[in-house]
């Protein structure tokens, strides 16, 4: 289950289930453009194991 597979690759964060499910959407959308206020989490997750989140909250994303 890619939950699981995430939650296990992020384990030292800890990524949670909230988390890996806006991983998953953004894998299912197509894109990473995000609106979060976990500003560390999301600057190392990656979707698609490769590309970083665009959070729309920094200006500089």
């Amino acid at each position: 289950m890619r939950i699981s597979q995430l939650i296990e690759k992020y384990e030292d964060l800890p990524m949670d289930l909230a988390d890996a499910s806006l991983v998953i959407l953004a894998e299912k959308l197509g894109h990473g453009r995000i609106l979060s206020t976990d500003i560390r989490d999301f600057k190392t997750y990656r979707w698609k194991n490769r590309k970083p989140f665009q959070n729309l909250l920094l200006p500089d994303s």
